[in-house]
């Protein structure tokens, strides 16, 4: 075993030190470029004459875009290359989210967006099979985790970004200037410095191709021969579709969130789009602190859907608190979005993991792009929603926040139901009982 981790010190870390940091970029501006509209939108209404439902069907309509590429995107990854796909996909949607800032009616609009979908859609899982690739099953899990904090990584950046960009402009500009980030950073990055496998870079050295090609053949030897088992029993799996109905429901609230945020915060504040996007950011550097820790005691505790379920509780009361204490106590209200924010993000570690531990093994890597597809379309339903609620109610965001609330609680509700199966009950009275051992 000390052998083994010796080895793992010296092979080299360029998988982690390349890689990880290039894939990260990546998707810090597919989510830039999928949620910068959320500063547009005052700027939509008043030249493009779109009420609030409106701008929330165009918000939405991304993720039925994003159904498109999911799983024939991972799959393409797979069985041709990840490297060359996500670099097509980087040209189109960078073509695409540029021709946005020049739309003239709602109709252009929502052709853009959904065609932004389709671009993006295929990214996600095609990084995923890339990961795969390079790390072995025993590095993965840190890998996927890094990965995957691009989302809090991007709001932060993309708040103060837009914010900046519209003191001085206009939407249009705010589309074409980080419309154009895939070609200027992200491609070059990509094509330059990212390998489909180990063997195909340079810049790996021998020793650590060597160790990634090993590990992955004794984890492909290690998990033996699986059943292949269709579609049919992946949605017709009782668990599979309990984690995808929660899915949608969280992705419903926290793009609803998300989407909205920047009109909220522009109302709290006073709308000066500088001030608006540097506060917008505030609750993203929280929900890092949210991810950390939630997944660090989940881990402890082995609860995992009770993990999920205290971070949507803690979202949903946290939102409508701001929303109600509003503009007559910014300062509170501002606290409470943060809270907010970082309670509908802080579910993704114990969510995942939590489905790790429940799903069948031989449907949970079909499984896993099932959740991830379907789930994404709350995205569409949760901006739509909102926006019809806020013109029901003349402009408040009252109503909407009750709403995403609700679809926050729910889900947790959901997790529960999956407390034996996606658990590890046992984890501290076997901790207990491992430290008794070694002390007696």
């Amino acid at each position: 075993m000390g052998n083994d981790l010796e080895r793992v010190e010296h092979v080299g870390r360029a998988r982690w030190t390349r890689l990880i940091p290039v894939a990260i970029i990546v998707y810090i501006i597919s989510f830039m470029d999928r949620t910068n509209i959320g500063f547009a939108l005052n700027g939509m209404h008043k030249d493009l004459g779109i009420d609030a439902a409106q701008q929330g069907l165009a918000a939405g309509i991304f993720f039925v875009g994003y159904l498109v590429l999911q799983i024939p995107g991972g799959h393409l990854a797979e069985h041709w290359s990840a490297k060359k796909f996500v670099g097509i996909m980087l040209f189109v949607w960078g073509v695409v989210a540029i021709a946005t800032g020049f739309v003239q009616n709602l109709g252009e609009l929502l052709v853009a967006r959904f065609l932004l979908g389709v671009a993006e859609a295929g990214i996600w899982p095609a990084i995923l099979v890339l990961i795969s690739h390079w790390f072995p099953a025993a590095e993965r899990a840190r890998a996927y985790a890094f990965w995957m904090m691009n989302i809090a990584i991007s709001s932060i950046i993309t708040a103060p970004l837009s914010g900046w960009i519209l003191s001085f402009s206009d939407w249009r500009w705010l589309f074409v200037i980080e419309g154009g980030f895939p070609f200027v950073i992200a491609a070059p990055l990509w094509w330059f410095l990212i390998a489909d496998r180990p063997s195909e870079a340079k810049w790996a050295s021998p020793e650590e191709t060597a160790y990634i090609e090993e590990a992955l053949a004794a984890d492909r030897a290690q998990e033996g021969d699986q059943p292949r088992l269709g579609m049919k029993q992946v949605v017709t799996n009782s668990v599979v579709l309990r984690l995808t109905l929660v899915y949608f429901l969280i992705q419903i609230g926290f793009y609803g969130v998300n989407i909205w945020l920047p009109k909220v915060i522009g109302a709290i504040t006073g709308g000066v789009p500088l001030v608006v996007g540097f506060v917008t950011a505030i609750p993203y550097v929280l929900a890092i602190a949210g991810l950390w820790f939630n997944a660090r005691f989940a881990d402890r505790s082995g609860r995992y859907s009770t993990h999920v379920a205290l971070s949507m509780a803690v979202g949903a009361v946290a939102l409508v608190i701001s929303v109600v204490t509003g503009a007559a106590a910014p300062v509170v209200a501002i606290v409470f979005i943060s809270i907010a924010v970082a309670g509908s993000l802080a579910y993704d570690g114990p969510f995942w993991a939590s489905g790790s531990q429940a799903m069948p093994a031989a449907v949970a890597g079909a499984a896993m792009g099932f959740i991830n597809a379907v789930g994404n379309l709350g995205g569409f339903v949760g901006p739509y929603v909102a926006g019809i609620a806020q013109d029901a109610s003349g402009g408040s965001f009252v109503g909407a926040s009750i709403f995403l609330a609700v679809c926050l609680l729910a889900a947790g509700a959901v997790m529960l139901t999956l407390r034996r199966k996606g658990d590890r009950p046992q984890a501290r009275k076997a901790e207990r009982e491992a430290l008794a051992g070694s002390v007696g």
